[in-house]
């Protein structure tokens, strides 16, 4: 059968899926459907409830760009399955990973070149090294400010938060201690503005309190 277009209930879907990791209320891109990103063992799945006509080819769409914006391998045999390269599921960069995925653009990729910060005139980017078989990511600045070294300590900080990350060797690391160098590509723009992804973060979670609700379920913390 046809998953996007099974009558699953909603504690059905946890049953088989896994844990909700983010819940997306609107699709801008296909009629507004909500759509979430469940993860269960080692497997990540894209479900939505919607049986809108064409809806599987943009759930497998969005996959797709999961996969390659995330370090992300398709499972195979499924339109809407993943498995991450590394072996582990790292929960919060999947969450950021999502709403990117189906908010933006299918056409989207990772803006080449370094970042500009928020709070300063800094130019930011990464680098990494092996350090005793891990990979250690460091933040990287080119330009003048006062309060530099600060604002990296800040931006490193950032990464801890919201890629569930851990300081190592005067950097940070991925708990897998695989490389990922899109995921921080990813993370930066959060990184950088802990305040105002925080409250990005709970603005998401109300509006996914909302619809979720509808469906009789309120979705995993």
């Amino acid at each position: 059968m046809n998953d996007a277009a099974a009558p699953l209930r909603a504690v059905e879907v946890v049953e088989r899926y896994g844990k909700c990791l983010e819940l997306v209320p609107i699709d801008p891109h296909f009629h507004d459907i909500s759509v979430g990103l469940y993860a269960k063992d080692v497997i990540a799945t894209v479900w939505t409830f919607s049986r809108r006509e064409g809806v599987e080819k943009r759930i497998e769409q969005i996959r797709n760009q999961l996969a390659d914006l995330g370090d992300l391998d398709p499972a195979p045999g499924a339109h809407n399955q993943l498995r991450p390269r590394c072996g582990a599921i790292h929960q919060r960069p999947l969450k950021f990973l999502m709403m990117q995925a189906v908010e933006k653009d299918p056409s989207f990729t990772y803006p080449e070149g370094p970042t500009k910060d928020l709070r300063s005139a800094l130019m930011l980017g990464f680098e990494s090294e092996e350090v005793e078989g891990r990979t250690v990511y460091s933040v990287t600045a080119e330009g003048e400010a006062r309060n530099a070294a600060a604002r990296l300590r800040a931006i490193t900080g950032g990464f801890v938060r919201y890629g569930e990350m851990e300081r190592a060797d005067g950097g940070v690391s991925f708990e897998c201690g695989a490389r990922h160098d899109p995921l921080m590509r990813l993370l930066l723009p959060y990184a950088r503005n802990v305040t105002g992804t925080q409250d990005m973060l709970e603005a998401d979670a109300l509006r996914g309190q909302m619809t979720t609700g509808t469906l009789g379920f309120t979705p995993p913390t």
